[in-house]
């Protein structure tokens, strides 16, 4: 039997794409169009939360599509009001937009903000944004970025952000300092493409405070740390905090597009009809999906799923790895790491690939892992059996 290659000729050469092309999943693996099999520990970016072909959301989805797939926001969406509703009670917050994408929510975000400073007389308003950064490549959600190289070629960028450095709090209160233009702090509990790194509890609890004291919005994106990821629905409610607007996407709806931006009472009622819309956000599919999604995480355990396997997954790789000359630390929470390197590693992503291993690499040095919720210990035993020798094997060349 010939293999089938796996090419995109006529596709936009976008992607640093593993030779692979998938062809369908079930549970945690997935198999390619050759019959290969996979272990997935990316769940396509932290974006299938219920793993793949799962039997309580894909006869769900079947439902919808048999109904409607798309009306428009010009009528009432009976499942976005329920998606909403739920994401208020879970969140603490009030009220909720859908969109598409993270990318979406980030924009959403800063928008509002934007909004709440001239509501207030601001000019040019400016927001906190932080070092390694990610919040899209909009030319906004690029300009709020906090990485040079994804910005590079697309200048002149979006002005009015203040850049700051991770959990240091006087240096935010040094960067805006006398500045009346401040509306907002914009950042990810946990970094994701910077290379997973967290804000501490203590900082968190700090910028809350500083935001309440400053009259500005805690605007927290949540898109790729938020949606059970971390052991609770969102990664900052381990500091026991409630944003302003926190954006969300990937993990939503189990691999249907689906972004949303929560609002609190800040913020909730900044956006009037004509400041801001969407054509496919929140249509029937996607508001289906993010619906089940939940029901289905709540009925499973995930969240406490996501915290013991995500244990249980540092613990085995920390265990295996982490007394190794070039190993530097394992950083994260729940089905959420980054084990970091002392030299860029981007070889494992297709070592792992041909090993049976999905995983990704992000800032250069970091193997990053986002497995689906449904993760199992079997899983992540699996995970470390193949990953660990090609850890070992690599930081010893």
């Amino acid at each position: 039997m010939s293999l089938i290659e796996a090419a995109s000729p006529h596709t936009m050469n976008t992607y640093g794409r593993v030779p692979i092309a998938l062809s369908h999943g079930q549970g945690s693996r997935v198999w390619d169009v050759n019959g290969k099999a996979y272990l997935d520990a990316l769940a396509g970016i932290a974006v299938n939360t219920l793993g793949h072909n799962h039997p309580k959301l894909v006869p769900a989805l079947q439902d919808q599509l048999a109904k409607i797939i798309h009306s428009s926001n010009y009528y009432h969406v009976p499942n976005q009001e329920r998606l909403a509703a739920k994401l208020t009670e879970l969140s603490g917050l009030t009220n909720a937009f859908f969109c598409c994408t993270g990318l979406e929510a980030n924009e959403a975000a800063i928008k509002l903000a934007r909004k709440f400073g001239h509501d207030k007389g601001i000019e040019r308003p400016q927001i906190v944004v932080y070092e390694k950064a990610f919040h899209g490549r909009s030319i906004a959600t690029l300009s709020a970025t906090g990485n040079e190289k994804v910005q590079k070629g697309f200048g002149p960028l979006v002005e009015g952000f203040i850049r700051v450095p991770l959990n240091d709090i006087d240096a935010l209160k040094a960067a805006t300092e006398g500045n009346p233009a401040v509306v907002a702090v914009f950042f990810e509990t946990i970094q994701g493409e910077g290379g997973i790194n967290p804000m501490r509890v203590d900082y968190l609890k700090q910028v809350r405070q500083l935001c309440d004291q400053r009259g500005w919005l805690l605007m927290i994106d949540e898109v790729q740390c938020g949606m059970g990821r971390t052991g609770k629905w969102f990664a900052h409610q381990w500091a026991g905090i409630v944003p302003d607007v926190m954006p969300l996407a990937k993990g939503l709806g189990s691999g249907v597009p689906v972004g949303a931006v929560v609002a609190g009472p800040k913020a909730a009622n900044i956006f009037q009809p004509g400041n801001h819309g969407t054509t496919f956000g929140g249509n029937p599919l996607a508001m289906r999906a993010g619906v089940e999604t939940i029901r289905i995480m709540e009925e499973d355990g995930l969240l406490e799923n996501a915290a013991s396997v995500g244990d249980y997954l540092r613990a085995a790789l920390t265990s295996e790895l982490g007394s190794l000359k070039g190993f530097k630390e394992i950083r994260g929470q729940g089905l959420m790491l980054g084990m970091e390197l002392d030299k860029p590693c981007g070889a494992l992503v297709n070592r792992a690939a041909e090993a049976g291993l999905l995983i990704s690499v992000t800032a250069d040095t970091v193997v990053r892992l986002l497995p689906p919720l449904i993760f199992t210990r079997a899983d992540a035993d699996e995970c470390v059996g193949i990953l660990a020798p090609l850890v070992k094997a690599f930081l010893a060349e």
